[in-house]
C-alpha cells in the first residue's frame, strides 16, 4: 500500500514511496546518496535586477568577456566595456589572461578619461567581477554594481549585442598571428565602431556622434 501523498513522490511503478526510506536503503547498500549543493556565495557587493534603461551617458557601463585564439592556439581574452546609453565601446582589453585587478585598473582609467565613474556597472557572476577588488573599487568610487541573474544574458542585452557584432565582423573573419596583432586590430575596430558605424538604436548616428550631439543639446546652466 502506498503512503500518503504530499511529502512523498511516486516510484517508477506508480506506487508512492517515502523519500527518506529510499535514502536509507541507498546508505544500507553502500551507495552515495545525492545531496544538494550549496550555491556559491558571491563576494562582490551588488544587486540582481532585471533590465535597466539608462537615460544619460555614464549611467551604466556594461561589460563582458569574449575569447578567441592566436594562430598558434593560445587563448586571447577580451574585456569589452560599453556605455549602455551612447553605445560607445569604451574599451576592449586584449590579453592572454585578464584578472580582477586588470578589470579594476581599466575601470579606474576610464573613470579618469571620462571625468567621472558611472552610476552603475553591470556584469555577470564571473569570478573576475564578483571579486573583492572590484567590490572595493565600486565602494570607493561610489558605483553600484548590478549582476545579471545566472543564465540570463538577455539582461545585459547591450553588451551581448556588441559581442555578437564583434564576433561576426572581426573575430570570425580574422586569424591573429600574435597577441600584439590582436591588440592593434581590435583597437582599430573599436575606434571604427565608435566613429564610423551608424547604429540603428541611435537613429543611424554613430555612437561617438550621438554622444557629442547629446552633450551639445543639453540646456545651458547658469
Amino acid at each position: 500500500m502506498g503512503l500518503a501523498q504530499g511529502r512523498y513522490g511516486p516510484a517508477a511503478n506508480g506506487c508512492v514511496i517515502n523519500n527518506k526510506r529510499v535514502r536509507r536503503l541507498w546508505r544500507d547498500e553502500g551507495l552515495r546518496t545525492p545531496t544538494k549543493r550549496k550555491k556559491k556565495r558571491m563576494v562582490g557587493v551588488g544587486t540582481h535586477i532585471g533590465a535597466m534603461t539608462p537615460i544619460v551617458p555614464n549611467a551604466l557601463w556594461a561589460m563582458d568577456f569574449q575569447f578567441d585564439t592566436t594562430i598558434d592556439g593560445r587563448q586571447v581574452k577580451l574585456l569589452n566595456i560599453i556605455d549602455a546609453f551612447t553605445r560607445e565601446c569604451l574599451a576592449i582589453v586584449v590579453d592572454h589572461s585578464i584578472d580582477a585587478e586588470r578589470v579594476v585598473g581599466t575601470l579606474a582609467r576610464l573613470a579618469i578619461e571620462r571625468g567621472r565613474a558611472p552610476a552603475f556597472v553591470r556584469f555577470d557572476n564571473g569570478p573576475e567581477f564578483v571579486s573583492h577588488a572590484v567590490a572595493e573599487w565600486c565602494r570607493e568610487a561610489g558605483v553600484d554594481s548590478v549582476f545579471i541573474d545566472p543564465g540570463s544574458p538577455w539582461q545585459n542585452a547591450w553588451i551581448e549585442s556588441f559581442n555578437s557584432r564583434l564576433r561576426d565582423e572581426l573575430l570570425n573573419m580574422w586569424q591573429f598571428d600574435s597577441l600584439l596583432e590582436a591588440q592593434v586590430i581590435v583597437e582599430d575596430h573599436r575606434i571604427d565602431y565608435n566613429n564610423q558605424r551608424p547604429h540603428s538604436a541611435l537613429n543611424q548616428q554613430t555612437p561617438a556622434g550621438f554622444a557629442a550631439n547629446w552633450i551639445t543639446n543639453q540646456p545651458k546652466t547658469a
